[in-house]
């Protein structure tokens, strides 16, 4: 990988782009849900537009929101194919943000990160795919940082409650003291297709994210001066939560730990180990992706466009419970919702791009995580959009 010959582009160059936001995917159910969202939820005077690779879809979806909210502008309309990069290249080009629901992304995503870290297009996605979000960084976090791009990966359920819900625990803590925190997941909801072909993706693909993520990890090298580790735990019950904990090896994790080592406020020594709530299931599916009948039998069982009913949605949850120990003290917080794969997610990543269009945000530029990007902005939004943060105990 050679050293990125890109120029950054300038704020007046970005603020003549004729949208601030793209949503890429919009026509699938999960960007659907976004376009939903952005509607209700776009500051006037902001400019969007859905894109996709069918015009007729796109026409229909914007029959569709102008129905429901004629007195509010219509999107405009993008035609871009993931199998087309210069009609990626234009997209990117004519955005401030671009918004993507495309997955699974180590099947579709690397052309749409490499037109926005050329252009300087801010990007964010829905992955929970450690692999993709190694290799994205391994080949464009240089470019990104060149133009002046922030591409940020796991804008959904995949990370944003566990990556937030550290960042707020954080703050009830006592600074520059070693700080060890585990967190413990539990949902109530039913998988999207999408996540699950990504999952049964991932799990088949062990070897290789390992040796990605080995690559990455020399890539970046120590963090100076502070200790930032993963704590692999094991099946327990936890005595805190009065629940059965099972280690859970999703990105989040590792969303959590990237953001510590960017920010100082983490301080000089945090450990993170994450769990789930869970009853069976996830050991099987990993055994099971790696053998090829039974993995195809895996993925005949949800279609990639599959989604639950609004009245099925409307009963899901989840909740993320946080324990820290730090100087003594043990904090326990939690983050809360409604349905986490769609409803929720919808709102979280199009909370992340508006954010990112519309905030002022730090000054920073390449592959970075939701906390170390927006922070307190973005805590702000999702809270706005309906998740609960919240101190049970100090």
């Amino acid at each position: 990988m050679s050293e990125s010959s890109t120029q950054p582009v300038s704020a007046s160059e970005k603020a003549a782009r004729p949208f601030d936001i793209v949503l890429y995917g919009a026509t699938g159910f999960t960007g659907g849900l976004v376009a939903d969202y952005l509607l209700r939820n776009l500051p006037e005077g902001g400019s969007w537009a859905v894109a996709g690779r069918n015009r007729t879809k796109l026409d229909a979806l914007v029959a569709r929101l102008s129905a429901e909210m004629p007195d509010v502008p219509a999107p405009g309309v993008v035609v871009a194919d993931t199998e087309d990069p210069e009609s990626l290249a234009d997209m990117a080009r004519a955005a401030r943000v671009v918004i993507t629901t495309v997955g699974p992304y180590l099947e579709y995503g690397e052309p749409l990160v490499a037109a926005c870290a050329e252009a300087g297009t801010d990007y964010v996605d829905l992955t929970g795919e450690p692999e993709f979000a190694d290799r994205m960084y391994l080949e464009y976090h240089d470019k990104a940082v060149a133009s002046g791009a922030r591409i940020i990966h796991a804008c959904g359920f995949d990370s944003i409650p566990h990556d937030m819900g550290v960042f707020y625990t954080m703050k009830q803590v006592p600074e520059g003291v070693p700080v060890a925190v585990y967190g413990a997941v539990h949902a109530d909801a039913q998988f999207s297709g999408g996540t699950f072909h990504s999952a049964i993706g991932q799990f088949a693909r062990l070897r290789e994210a390992g040796r990605t993520a080995k690559t990455r990890r020399k890539k970046e090298g120590r963090v100076e001066g502070r200790r930032i580790k993963s704590i692999t735990g094991k099946p327990h019950h936890d005595s805190v939560l009065g629940r059965w904990l099972v280690p859970l090896p999703t990105i989040d994790p590792q969303i959590v730990l990237r953001s510590a080592a960017a920010l100082e406020s983490y301080g000089p020594d945090f450990t993170y180990a994450h769990y789930a709530s869970v009853k069976v299931g996830v050991g099987a599916l990993t055994v099971g992706a790696q053998i090829g009948p039974i993995r195809s039998q895996l993925l005949k069982r949800i279609d990639r466009g599959a989604g639950p009913s609004e009245s099925r949605r409307a009963r899901s949850s989840f909740d993320v419970t946080f324990v820290a120990l730090a100087g003594g003290r043990r904090v326990v917080t939690r983050v809360s919702g409604g349905d986490p794969g769609y409803t929720e997610t919808a709102m979280m990543i199009a909370e992340s791009g508006l954010c990112l269009a519309f905030d002022d945000l730090p000054a920073l530029s390449g592959q970075l995580t939701t906390a170390q990007a927006m922070g307190d902005a973005l805590l702000e939004r999702v809270q706005r959009g309906g998740l609960t943060f919240e101190v049970l105990s100090t």
